[in-house]
């Protein structure tokens, strides 16, 4: 275990430099349509932040984690509001950070059990030090699912809306924010009334 814990330490440290060829997740889902002999194709393409929709950035951290610059990789006031069951937009929120998820979908999948989230508490303030800011919102940007075999702002651009991740209005960033809770069942296109609560909550941030 302590060897398994060392090694991502070693791919988080060398992801500062060295984007990450594929990650857990997109293993995982390879994994499963090979099990249940399913098509499947991957659609992932790496591209620097400066790459990417200025609207798309702050879309998913209004989305996905408003106090993201404010905290150090674990948002303690988020997770008691979804400890306590706070609904926001019919659905309740959840309490993990950007890093938080960016260490879940390199490492460990979809996998939800207590000992990877005990292995990601470790890791955590590993990627929060080792990476900085900017490269996490860049990693988790171009790593994370945004629909099968969707993976990253680029592919997920291309692939809904045919364009680049950088040429994207504000709407459509708010309504690929929107698909990220439940990627594999919500499209874009059908998520206008969150995207609008996202586009507000941009709004009332100052973006």
């Amino acid at each position: 275990m302590a060897l398994l814990w060392s090694l991502a330490v070693v791919i988080l440290v060398a992801a500062r430099w060295i984007d990450p060829p594929t990650t857990a997740v997109h293993i995982e889902r390879r994994l499963q349509a090979w099990i249940h002999r399913a098509p499947y194709h991957d659609r992932y393409e790496f591209v620097p932040l400066s790459q990417i929709s200025r609207d798309l950035q702050p879309a998913v951290i209004a989305a996905e984690d408003a106090r993201f610059y404010q905290h150090h990789g674990f948002d303690w006031h988020a997770m008691q509001i979804a400890a306590e069951g706070d609904m926001e937009g019919g659905r309740i929120r959840g309490g993990s950070t950007l890093t938080q998820q960016l260490v879940k979908n390199l490492f460990f999948g979809t996998d939800r059990s207590i000992l990877r989230k005990g292995a990601e508490f470790t890791l955590v303030p590993v990627a929060e030090l080792a990476l900085g800011k900017q490269r996490i919102l860049e990693l988790y940007l171009n790593v994370v699912e945004w629909g099968p075999g969707v993976y990253g702002a680029e592919s997920a651009c291309t692939y809904y809306y045919r364009a680049s991740a950088r040429t994207i209005d504000r709407q459509q960033a708010a309504q690929l924010a929107a698909v990220l809770p439940l990627p594999l069942k919500r499209r874009p296109d059908h998520m206008n009334h969150y995207s609008g609560l996202i586009l507000e909550r941009m709004r009332q941030m100052g973006w």
